[in-house]
């Protein structure tokens, strides 16, 4: 299966896509990883992105879909993928259409996952992060740490991040709706659009996402 998965920031997207990934035998593709592999490669194409980066500038569109169709050519993707993080605008769903007619194939579906602003704010400003070990996540409200400010794996304080705070995220969620939002009308038109409530356990959200796939299959 071809999946895109599209959301505003806290809806989901990958830990959806982690579970999807698991359950269906196919990659999870990000952007924001896609970029950070770059940082290890010794190829033009990753050289060029370096050095965008550290000029402190947005990689060009005609780039990252350079970048994302040479990840998607690769083995493991060639029967199918869970892509999130891209497309973000129009004419990148525009080349994605064009790169899968290449590869003879095409987009099995588009899962939006639904959060009211609101809700997504909620959740992304109530984030802790340890200090001492990035992957050490709690929430204020779904996941406190049993001693408050403190890491119950290895007491390192607990911090919210600069990017987490909530002005920082309704500005993120603002962008969502100014320049991706589009995209759901695009594939609304073409029948590949998928609407899944988001404001729901994880684990009615993943049973929602498998029973709209196992329609998409009949």
């Amino acid at each position: 299966m071809y999946l895109v998965m599209m959301g505003v920031q806290g809806a989901g997207k990958g830990t959806q896509a982690a579970i999807l990934k698991e359950r269906l035998g196919i990659p999870h593709i990000t952007s924001g990883g896609l970029f950070r592999a770059m940082k290890d490669q010794d190829t033009p194409l990753a050289r060029q992105v370096r050095d965008i980066m550290a000029r402190g500038e947005l990689v060009p569109d005609d780039i990252t879909i350079e970048i994302v169709k040479e990840r998607l050519q690769q083995p493991d993707a060639r029967r199918g993928f869970i892509l999130d993080g891209f497309p973000r605008t129009c004419p990148q769903a525009e080349a994605l259409d064009a790169i899968m007619a290449e590869m003879g194939e095409a987009l099995t579906a588009v899962l939006f996952l639904n959060l009211s602003d609101q809700e997504a704010v909620d959740r992304i400003s109530g984030r802790l992060q340890c200090e001492l070990n990035e992957k050490h996540i709690y929430h204020v409200k779904y996941n406190p740490p049993r001693t408050p400010g403190v890491c119950d794996v290895d007491g390192g304080r607990l911090f919210q991040r600069e990017d987490d705070r909530p002005e920082a995220v309704r500005k993120r969620i603002a962008e969502f709706h100014e320049k991706t939002r589009p995209l759901l009308d695009y594939y609304d038109k073409q029948g590949l659009l998928v609407e899944i409530d988001a404001d729901r356990p994880i684990e009615q959200v993943t049973e929602a996402i498998l029973a709209a796939l196992e329609q998409k299959r009949a």
